[in-house]
């Protein structure tokens, strides 16, 4: 998709890492997936190369287009492999430390001159620069989940994040075919300020009897245009990273909308997180949560 094909390396093998790092391969960049075990990066690797065998299945890639993007995708988990790196996404747990620490590593093994994209939406990306003896190269990039199929990418500067910097990475999200909106440094962001409030409403209405799991996702995409209902859309992030990013935001913002009702307790409790693990609102027949 590219014909500047850059070196991107992208931190955190989850679902959301090896998502992003299948954004990065599909649109020409030579890609290093690391995380710190060799389970977890051979099985976002794993993951990945499914997910472009079945679109190519389904039509969507040629087997060239195919081929090329894992051709491009490597692993690792040696953080000095990460030095020839263009641009490192951090796509770790959303922990303040964590993130900060990590960049803090990155400042001894990568050039002076490397982005650094943080994929968060719940924390300041001002604070998770402080990491960085040089934040005005981190730059936030929220990915839509998931990263591989949705369009958006929200774009945040720190306080100290250079003009040249927002520049370069505004470029690159579009070499990968990605639509951008720049938005405050502010918990949640656009989306998930959004997001959140109502997916949490609807749970409720669900607990006050108001409809069905089936009747409000049908009432939401009949009526609202949406393409998935949000119990459905629940079930691909995950009922445990749904309550993460509410209890984030009710810790930042002390609104009630924010926290998650007393049902996404019960389900996490039951093991019933969703489409990864085979039941959540729904019932699945595969645990396969990539989509295609």
């Amino acid at each position: 998709m590219t014909s500047n094909k850059l070196t991107v390396a992208v931190l955190g093998a989850g679902t959301m890492g090896a998502g992003i790092a299948l954004v990065a391969a599909r649109g020409g960049h030579r890609t290093l997936l690391r995380d710190v075990s060799d389970e977890t990066v051979q099985r976002g690797l794993d993951t990945v190369a499914s997910f472009l065998r079945r679109s190519q299945s389904l039509g969507k890639l040629t087997q060239e287009q195919a081929d090329a993007a894992i051709a491009n995708l490597s692993g690792t988990t040696d953080l000095q492999d990460v030095a020839p790196a263009d641009v490192v996404i951090e796509a770790v747990f959303e922990d303040l430390e964590l993130k900060k620490s990590l960049l803090a590593e990155l400042d001894d093994v990568v050039s002076r001159d490397t982005l650094f994209h943080t994929n968060t939406s719940t924390l300041s990306v001002t604070s998770i620069a402080s990491g960085s003896r040089h934040p005005e190269r981190v730059v936030g990039t929220h990915y839509c989940n998931p990263a591989q199929l949705m369009k958006l990418v929200e774009v945040a500067e720190g306080r100290h994040t250079a003009a040249e910097a927002t520049r370069r990475s505004l470029e690159f999200l579009d070499s990968v075919g990605k639509t951008t909106v720049i938005t405050k440094d502010r918990p949640g962001f656009i989306l998930n300020r959004f997001l959140i409030p109502w997916e949490n409403n609807c749970i409720r209405a669900l607990e006050a009897g108001l409809g069905t799991v089936e009747s409000i996702d049908r009432a939401v995409v009949g009526a609202l245009r949406h393409p998935m209902g949000p119990f459905q859309l629940l079930d691909v992030v995950g009922l445990d990273v749904h309550k993460a990013v509410s209890m984030r935001l009710y810790e930042q913002l002390r609104e009630p909308r924010f926290a998650p009702p007393p049902l996404v307790d019960r389900m996490i409790a039951a093991g019933d997180l969703g489409r990864k693990t085979g039941r959540g609102f729904y019932t699945y027949d595969s645990t396969r949560s990539f989509g295609a």
